[in-house]
């Protein structure tokens, strides 16, 4: 367990303030790169990296533009150049697997698992951190050599066998489906003929588990409920980071959640946190990001760039 633990995000709390006078920009002429791999809309092409020495911004040209903080570039070329002292973080459904209608449809392409497999040879800590039991997260990313940090860092701590009841308790004739992964229960509503109703009827299911003490959380298309434990994505990241003795890390994810693993980097001697962009990507996250980039084929790039 960690000596600190991190708070829970509150969705209208301020989010960090950028240096003093520094701006992301957009740009679609951008001939040169920032060190990371860009991509064309116009022509698609994969192949140009952009010179470091003009570091303000970057575009990965998909559904939206990708964008970076100067800073966040001089981090990223730090991290290059000495990956045997840097941590890579990685949430998987929704960043390194596209999202489906069903979580168990769910899969890391194979040009994405060689990628990671790069990455394990280089950096001294690759971690998938998910919301996926640590088992089916393994089996899902199938790279030897990534540690992964299951159901939100709620398997690095005990759990009660009352809240574990609490929990089960809610699934009862509850219309959409449950899925229980012992120390947290996820109800998907993606699939809803009426998701504006089914919202409705989970922000009650919500209520009530808030009333049993549980804590309760809307992700993308999803209602969670937990433990009241002071564990989550961060506490885990924290975790794995002491474990290492490392002080340099980037992070990516796609949703609420990850507000905790962007947390966890503060303070550290080099830290890069990366929004994976899509329609249903938490303003907050975006806003919180050192890195956005358009979707898992946007953070693929990135990747390889490192």
């Amino acid at each position: 367990m960690l000596e600190q633990q991190l708070p829970d995000h509150d969705a209208d709390a301020d989010v960090r303030e950028r240096a003093k006078g520094e701006h992301a920009v957009r740009r679609r002429d951008l001939e040169v790169d920032l060190g990371v791999l860009a991509l064309d809309p116009r022509d698609d092409r994969a192949d140009r990296f952009v010179d470091e020495r003009d570091p303000d911004v970057f575009e990965i040209g998909h559904a939206r533009e990708g964008y970076a903080y100067p800073r966040a570039v001089e981090a990223l070329a730090e991290l290059r150049a000495k990956p045997q002292r840097a941590a890579i973080f990685l949430d998987i459904d929704g960043a390194l697997s596209p999202i489906v209608a069903r979580p168990e449809d769910a899969f890391v392409p194979e040009e994405t698992r060689s990628v990671v497999r790069g990455l394990v040879s280089r950096y001294a800590l690759v971690a998938a951190v998910t919301g996926r039991t640590s088992a089916d997260a393994a089996q899902m990313v199938g790279v030897d050599g990534v540690v992964v940090a299951g159901t939100h860092g709620l398997e690095l701590v005990e759990v009660d066998d009352v809240w574990r009841a609490r929990m089960r308790e809610l699934t009862r004739d509850v219309p959409f489906r449950v899925e229980d992964k012992g120390v947290t229960v996820s109800f998907h509503y993606r699939e809803a003929a009426d998701e504006a109703h089914a919202r409705e009827q989970l922000e009650a299911v919500a209520t009530r588990a808030r009333s049993a003490g549980l804590k309760a959380r809307f992700g993308r298309k999803v209602l969670e409920v937990l433990p009241p434990v002071d564990a989550n994505k961060g506490t885990a990241v924290r975790a794995l980071l002491e474990r290492a003795g490392l002080a340099r890390a980037l992070y990516a994810g796609d949703d609420t959640t990850d507000l905790d693993g962007f947390a966890a980097l503060d303070g550290l001697e080099v830290a890069v946190r990366v929004a994976v962009d899509s329609p249903e990507a938490p303003p907050l996250l975006l806003a919180a990001a050192d890195v956005v980039v358009p979707g898992p084929p946007g953070l693929l790039q990135l990747l390889r760039s490192l």
